[in-house]
């Protein structure tokens, strides 16, 4: 049952720069972290978001039984393969 305050709870202000902030009770709820990518999407009731990452292992093709502590190693091998091989391919123009 919805009460007056989860409705005061979930209202944000849009600032000068066009951002808003997610309230923490719907963060926690969707397990939303920084970096998660949303997705706003226009419908005949108004706007729509939804999250399009997850946030451990963000875009990795792996099975559903894989453990998120995993996913996080996984997540950071890559991070450090990335970064290594932009480091060593870069070439100044």
């Amino acid at each position: 049952m919805s009460t007056e305050n989860d409705v005061e709870d979930r209202i944000t202000r849009i600032t000068r720069k066009g951002q808003v902030t997610i309230p923490k009770v719907l963060r926690e709820e969707f397990g939303l972290e920084e970096g998660d990518q949303l997705l706003w999407q226009k419908g005949e009731e108004g706007i729509t978001v939804r999250k399009t990452t997850r946030s451990a292992g963000r875009g990795m093709l792996v099975d559903d039984e894989v453990s998120e502590e995993r996913r996080e190693e996984m997540a950071e091998e890559m991070e450090t393969e990335i970064r290594e091989k932009r480091r060593t391919d870069w070439q100044p123009e």
